[in-house]
């Protein structure tokens, strides 16, 4: 009885032990990977996620925030006053974990709402920026991202915590965006230890989470919606070396966004020309290399190997006559620089836009019309754009 006591403590020992290797994916992140977006309004079950691994896709950048929970705000229960997980929710979220890992896709779990930062299609349309000016906020947001990281450290297809998708602590403050270099960092020095001081905040919710989880790597989003040049501004790398920093990649927005195909005569890229570091440029395959490679120059600055950069997010419109060769343009830049990448998105059940396994034929209407009666399963799905990345995913 004895021995068979010793070898069973023995064996969850083990168990245990195995289960906190698996769980630390540093090394995933080791060699450029290549994903998707999940930003869906429900969760999905295993074929959706089969789907997304057919692709080439080996990880998934996934969000919970759009989902029905228990109170207002999915997992948190209220982002006006966190008081704790809510169990029933975090028993969905893990049910979808399962779901992707059961494909054998790695998930970056990635809330689109904090504590005091309501994302702003479920707040009215309004940015909340009390996260970015009350401590409390920070506070409550730290102790969120303790609980989320204690409830799934173990689980061993995490392949990071994306702390917060896109925050703009600067559009409440001043900051301009797309400024020049010298305004990206004067902005950054005057807001030094301040509640918009992103690095601190990142700082702060990184040292709590590491007294709960201490391998889980942790992404983070630079300011500005995740805009690369914001990131490049940082002074410094962040105090943890498991850190994967991302950038989001839609510019030129005036071209790439659902507003330029309600022109009469939507912009053109390459071409189209915007206001940019406080001057006019011609985007092209250069100007998106150089907007992109911001991040990547500031890695290597900073003595950071590139795999340490993540494109988190990019796309442009499905029926965009230059999609096609836009993503073209922006995947050869990610990977010429050794950088992770990951569409936007997969199969999104409330947005046509980007989806781009639908081919051009399929008119917005017509998607809306299927999803609303329940026949979204008879979508056609041969659309040439996703025959581009699945290429490039192989």
């Amino acid at each position: 009885m004895k021995l068979i006591k010793m070898f069973c403590t023995a064996a969850v020992f083990a168990t245990l032990v195995q289960s906190a290797v698996a769980a630390d994916l540093i090394a995933f992140w080791d060699q450029p990977a290549k994903g998707g977006n999940v930003f869906n309004a429900e969760p999905k079950n295993e074929a959706y996620f089969q789907a997304l691994a057919d692709t080439g896709a080996s990880w998934v950048r996934l969000t919970f925030s759009k989902w029905e929970g228990q109170q207002r705000d999915f997992l948190m229960g209220n982002a006006d006053s966190y008081r704790g997980l809510i169990p029933e929710d975090l028993a969905v979220l893990r049910a979808e974990i399962d779901a992707a890992a059961s494909a054998g896709l790695k998930v970056v779990v990635a809330p689109l709402t904090l504590p005091g930062a309501r994302w702003s299609q479920q707040n009215g349309g309004k940015f909340d920026d009390r996260l970015w000016s009350d401590p409390a906020f920070q506070n409550q947001a730290t102790q969120f991202w303790v609980d989320l990281a204690a409830a799934l450290k173990d689980h061993p297809n995490i392949a990071a915590y994306n702390i917060l998708n896109e925050p703009a602590p600067e559009k409440a403050s001043g900051g301009i965006e797309n400024g020049s270099e010298e305004q990206l960092r004067d902005w950054q020095k005057a807001q030094s230890g301040g509640t918009r001081d992103l690095t601190r905040f990142y700082a702060k919710v990184i040292a709590a989470i590491r007294k709960v989880d201490p391998v889980t790597p942790i992404m983070v989003d630079g300011g500005w919606y995740a805009n690369p040049r914001s990131l490049a501004a940082w002074p410094k790398a962040l105090p943890d070396n498991r850190m994967l920093y991302a950038f989001h990649m839609y510019e030129p927005y005036a071209a790439t966004s659902a507003a330029n195909m309600r022109r009469d005569t939507p912009r053109r890229y390459p071409g189209v020309s915007t206001e940019y570091a406080g001057r006019q440029v011609s985007w092209n395959r250069k100007a998106v290399a150089d907007h992109i490679g911001a991040a990547f120059d500031w890695a290597e600055e900073h003595n950071l190997p590139p795999t340490r950069i993540v494109a988190a997010e990019f796309g442009c419109m499905r029926r965009w006559p230059d999609c096609g060769t836009y993503l073209n343009d922006v995947l050869d830049a990610v990977e010429s620089r050794g950088g992770h990448w990951a569409f936007y998105s997969f199969r999104e059940d409330e947005w046509e836009g980007m989806d781009y396994e639908l081919p051009t034929r399929v008119a917005p209407g017509r998607f809306y019309w299927l999803m609303e009666q329940g026949k979204g399963d008879s979508l056609p799905r041969d659309g040439k754009l996703m025959d581009l990345l699945r290429d490039r995913m192989q």
